[in-house]
């Protein structure tokens, strides 16, 4: 309230100076408001000045247009009186045709009112993002209410794919003790694949879900966020009760959070229906009603068919798990939940290791590991035995009757590798005949052979050659050939020099 000498100032000021409202509120020090009231109580009639506008002449275009098409955005007819003369800026000329715009009148609407067990309302709400290691996840809640008492469920997800999905109507379901008759949904992917007007059709996922726990689901209709306004007006309840300036360490730590606000404070807020009341005592009244729950709970495992390459892993998730070594290059399947991954080959599982939700993360079950590098050995040595056997011929005699005395065939076929490597082929082809001539099968045996020769030949110790840990160079065998050929070269190519001496002498003299 203003004082009666500051309202006769004020009406005097407009009646007889014939200031403006605006200059009046300006030079007292008070709202424009304060300033129109005082003038409505003195009987004034406020006459703005009107003042010609550049729209004017182009009104009943604007208006013709409208009626025609009444959800025209004003961007796209502001070019079209542009190109039909006008020129004023397009911020104003919106603000016009938002005054002109024909509106629908306000649509009324019932108050909905639900039988106990009778219907329940679910919807995603996205909650931003969260780091996972190297991994940006999405952060994102899965809300069911129910319908009569507003008992809340909420479980936090780190996306919203349908394994998810189906996993939070699993433990809304075991979390009520029961189930609704109807669930209303959005026109979320995860619950409705397609729909033309009234042909819906539904994923088969979601089906599989109704018929194990015995609901119906339900779609709203398009653009009719009205009919599950319930679970809209939970989701920002949670935002502002529960998650707002809330810290957690991780997801699990967040659920437990979440559920023991569900159980607690969203319980004891008062029942819409009867304020008297509370949820918790309206969910009292409504469980007794609930379907009753099937002896297994629907099974939730994400399954994905995914390949093994030459090496022994196999991507998931982003992430990378080791398999046995003998089931690379097949097509396998993962059947994963919340914590653990479990690989198949057909109905075998091969593999159950704990789930990573990082990304770019080497999972590796130090058992696969061991036994790929244990076969690897084996396999050098199999490759060592076959290099023998392709460099001297009777190395195979020699190791069977070293295993027949019971020796160390692994040991024996490292000290031939390496007399090999020393001194030859054709060396240790000869040193291996004369021990087993002797009856001596032994590698020692077959080293005093070769140093025997070796000093015989006056030739020095043969020092060993350090080769790269590559099979195409240290399988390699070189055997090496007569030398037969080249004495017999150097023999005819000193007696074509001898006779060409003696063909100079003779014609000297």
């Amino acid at each position: 309230m203003i004082s009666r000498e500051l309202e006769a100032k004020i009406l005097r000021l407009y009646h007889v100076e014939h200031w403006r409202v605006g200059t009046i509120a300006n030079q007292l020090g008070i709202h424009h408001s304060t300033v129109e009231r005082a003038l409505e109580r003195g009987g004034a009639e406020r006459r703005p000045p009107k003042r010609p506008s550049m729209i004017e002449p182009y009104l009943p275009f604007i208006l013709s247009t409208l009626e025609t098409y009444p959800k025209l955005r004003a961007s796209r007819l502001y070019e079209m009186v542009r190109d039909r003369g006008y020129r004023g800026g397009p911020d104003h000329f919106r603000h016009m045709v938002a005054r002109h715009r024909p509106r629908k009148p306000a649509e009324a609407y019932l108050k909905l009112r639900t039988f106990p067990a009778e219907q329940a309302q679910v919807d995603w709400a996205h909650f931003g993002t969260t780091r996972i290691g190297r991994a940006t996840r999405i952060l994102s809640a899965f809300v069911m209410i129910l319908s009569f008492s507003r008992q809340l469920f909420v479980r936090f997800f780190l996306d919203q794919r349908l394994a998810n999905f189906l996993r939070g109507h699993v433990a809304a379901f075991g979390w009520f003790g029961g189930c609704v008759r109807v669930i209303l949904y959005d026109n979320l992917k995860s619950a409705v694949l397609e729909r033309r007007h009234d042909a819906i059709r539904f994923h088969p996922e979601l089906l599989a879900l109704a018929a194990h726990y015995r609901f119906e689901p339900r779609p709203v209709a398009p653009a009719r966020g009205s009919d599950k306004g319930r679970v809209e007006r939970a989701i920002q309840y949670l935002r502002h009760s529960f998650f707002a300036a809330r810290p957690w360490r991780d997801i699990d730590d967040l659920n437990a959070q979440v559920e023991r606000w569900c159980a607690e404070l969203a319980s004891t807020r008062p029942w819409p229906d009867d304020r008297s009341q509370t949820v918790r005592q309206a969910f009292e009244q409504e469980r007794s009603s609930l379907i009753a729950l099937p002896a297994e709970p629907y099974l939730t495992e994400e399954c994905v068919k995914v390949s093994a390459g030459k090496q022994p892993y196999i991507r998931f998730d982003g992430n990378d798990y080791t398999v046995p070594h003998a089931r690379v290059r097949r097509t396998l399947v993962v059947r994963a939940d919340l914590e653990r991954v479990r690989i198949l080959d057909g109905l075998e599982v091969v593999a159950t290791p704990d789930r990573s939700f990082d990304t770019g993360v080497c999972i590796e079950d130090p058992r696969h590991i061991a036994a790929l590098v244990q076969d690897k050995r084996k396999a050098r040595k199999g490759r060592a035995t076959d290099r023998l056997a392709r460099a001297a011929p009777s190395s195979p005699k020699l190791l069977v009757q070293l295993a027949e005395r019971g020796e160390n065939l692994g040991a024996a076929t490292t000290a031939l590798v390496r007399l090999l490597d020393r001194y030859g082929a054709g060396e240790l082809e000869v040193a291996i005949t004369e021990a087993l001539g002797q009856d001596v099968c032994h590698p020692h045996a077959v080293r005093h052979v070769l140093e025997r020769r070796r000093r015989e030949r006056d030739q020095p110790p043969p020092v060993p050659v350090e080769l790269p840990d590559d099979p195409r160079v240290r399988d390699l065998v070189v055997r090496p050939h007569a030398l037969d050929g080249y004495d017999k070269l150097r023999q005819t190519q000193n007696e074509e020099q001898a006779h060409d001496h003696d063909e100079e002498n003779e014609g000297d003299g």
